[in-house]
């Protein structure tokens, strides 16, 4: 990604989280932690949603795929992040701060309309169960995954297709651990107030939108629900409670940054740790291990293993005994 002459700044300072050496540690611990729990908790989950013919349904298709999302998700900033807690000036290209933006909203853009796309999912199997099968067929569910990831990058695309050529001649410190558009915006030498309002535009209604699809869908799932009293129903009830503590988590965040970028208090690149940190980990936590079907599957996953350790237990006490 190249720049105009007018921008001589090559590379931005990333002020962190914090300047204590302790804090910095603690952060370290922590955030470490948090990364490898939810890179290996949605590599499993891929790995069972593949392997177990008992989810081969288009609600798991759809789980496998937004695992895949924080898989990516997880790994755009915080390995950086995690490096630069040891690291006293901590710097990021040009190239490598547009990168990062473009990643981020690539990936936050496509997992929000893939969370729609689950919705709608859930919308059909409680709604309309007769006709699940006719409508949620694998073609469908193929075109929702290639949506959100098209409609994920053209929103990057046309966040970048402005912020390259900002002219940045001067201020290069971002108020955070990654760059973030608003914070990269402010620094550029003119008058910030349009690109801000294209911001407020852009990420704004794309996530308002959503947010306001999920409620309305799930409002009216949970309506349905309400009215039926079947043993069935309780099942659904506790995947949509799932559903809708993942959707007020990741988009609380996304819509107070971007409905309103225009003030930045200290707090908030500590929230920010939140949907690029710990966003990825609810997929695992809330989705997965509430979900019977998906522990179930965990568990017959371990029988294969367990019962091949027990035959080459058998068969090496056997050959020992032939020994004698």
């Amino acid at each position: 990604m190249a720049h105009t002459n007018e921008s001589v700044v090559s590379e931005f300072v990333l002020l962190g989280l914090s300047n204590s050496w302790e804090l910095q540690l603690f952060f370290f611990a922590i955030f470490s932690l948090v990364y490898v729990t939810s890179v290996l908790g949605n590599i499993m989950i891929i790995v069972i949603i593949s392997s177990d013919s008992h989810l081969n349904s288009p609600m798991y298709f759809l789980l496998g795929n937004l695992s895949f999302i924080d898989i990516c998700q997880s790994n755009f900033a915080t390995p950086k992040m995690l490096m630069d807690f040891f690291v006293e000036h901590k710097t990021i290209s040009f190239e490598g701060c547009m990168a990062q933006i473009f990643l981020l909203h690539s990936f936050v853009g496509s997992e929000m309309l893939l969370l729609v796309g689950m919705a709608y999912d859930r919308f059909i199997a409680i709604c309309k169960p007769l006709h699940y099968s006719t409508i949620m067929n694998r073609s469908l569910c193929i075109i929702f995954v290639f949506i959100s990831w098209a409609v994920g990058i053209l929103h990057s695309i046309s966040h970048l297709a402005f912020t390259v050529d900002l002219p940045f001649c001067g201020p290069n410190e971002v108020n955070s651990f990654f760059c973030d558009l608003p914070l990269v915006i402010e620094l550029a030498c003119m008058d910030t107030y349009e690109m801000e309002i294209m911001t407020l535009t852009n990420s704004g209604l794309i996530s308002l939108g959503c947010f306001l699809a999920l409620v309305i869908s799930y409002t009216i799932i949970l309506i349905t629900v309400r009215h039926r009293s079947s043993s069935g129903s309780s099942k659904a009830l506790s995947t949509l409670t799932a559903h809708i503590t993942v959707v007020i988590l990741f988009f609380g965040p996304c819509i107070y940054f971007y409905i309103w970028p225009f003030s930045r208090l200290s707090v908030d690149k500590f929230l920010s740790v939140f949907y690029t940190v710990c966003t990825p980990l609810l997929n695992p936590i809330i989705y997965s291990l509430r979900n019977e079907d998906v522990k179930s599957a965990m568990r017959r996953l371990r029988k294969p293993s367990l019962n091949t350790w027990h035959f080459y237990t058998l068969q090496s006490k056997y050959i020992s005994k032939l020994s004698f």
